[in-house]
């Protein structure tokens, strides 16, 4: 089946942190499902433009789109970044995030402050300012974790209450836009294999076997496995799940 028959043909994705680990697994797999799709990034312009050829690649369409999350006015100008591309939105992936290994003594204000504008903050006002560009029927998806259920590494006390309360926001946001049809969603990763955990999770076999145990089904998650789940809550498939915590973390939680 070709993008053009794909469940999300027709629709418009915005996915941010796009451009690399999770992120874009999900962007692709967006976009191998027929969407067009709204790469974010940071800081990389390389690694985004990277994965928008890619998409492309495989008979998608797609494109970039550079804003800093966590400093004043970003929501907007990610929108107004936007807007200049597409004219409606279908799906919007809150997926970028910061965090810091930490033991609870060392936190100090302006690191506590930046991760939550990132990963909290962030995901609140794009959606609260993408709500109208939203069309009726339409899903956001909230990139969250399973640290936010299970205390398994106390160093990522101030990363896991982002995520909680990301879990929070979506409850309530569901309820908000439910009347329009919209749902709203969080997906909990476990340890996956990226870039961004590559350092210390391929740093020696030890790591990698611990990290594989703690999944009921004895391996490490991939970046694919996580975007399987996002595309199927994206799709009308998943038109009657709304306000849900999916557990994408293999089992580790079991």
């Amino acid at each position: 089946m070709g993008v053009l028959e794909g469940k999300l043909a027709g629709k418009t994705a915005l996915v941010t942190g796009g451009s690399r680990g999770i992120g874009r697994g999900i962007a692709e797999r967006l976009g191998r499902e027929g969407a067009r799709v709204a790469v974010h990034y940071g800081t990389n312009e390389e690694a985004a433009k990277d994965t928008v050829a890619a998409i492309e690649a495989a008979g998608g369409s797609a494109f970039a789109l550079g804003q800093e999350l966590g400093v004043p006015g970003d929501a907007a100008a990610l929108w107004r970044a936007f807007d200049a591309h597409a004219d409606g939105l279908d799906i919007l992936v809150n997926n970028a995030g910061i965090g810091a290994s930490r033991p609870f003594a060392a936190i100090d204000d302006e690191e506590y402050d930046r991760i939550f504008a990132v990963n909290t903050k962030a995901p609140f006002f794009l959606a609260q300012l993408g709500a109208e560009r939203l069309r009726d029927g339409g899903r956001i998806i909230n990139v969250s974790s399973g640290l936010s259920r299970a205390a398994a590494m106390p160093d990522l006390m101030a990363y896991a209450m982002t995520k909680g309360a990301l879990d929070v926001f979506t409850r309530y946001l569901s309820k908000v836009l439910g009347p329009r049809r919209i749902t709203v969603n969080s997906v909990a990763p476990g340890i996956v294999d990226t870039d961004v955990n590559a350092e210390w999770l391929r740093g020696d076999e030890e790591a990698w076997a611990g990290a594989a145990a703690l999944s009921a089904l004895g391996a490490v998650g991939t970046p694919p496995e996580i975007a399987d789940v996002v595309a199927f809550l994206a799709s009308d498939d998943a038109r009657w799940v709304t306000g849900d915590w999916i557990d994408a973390t293999g089992g580790s939680l079991a």
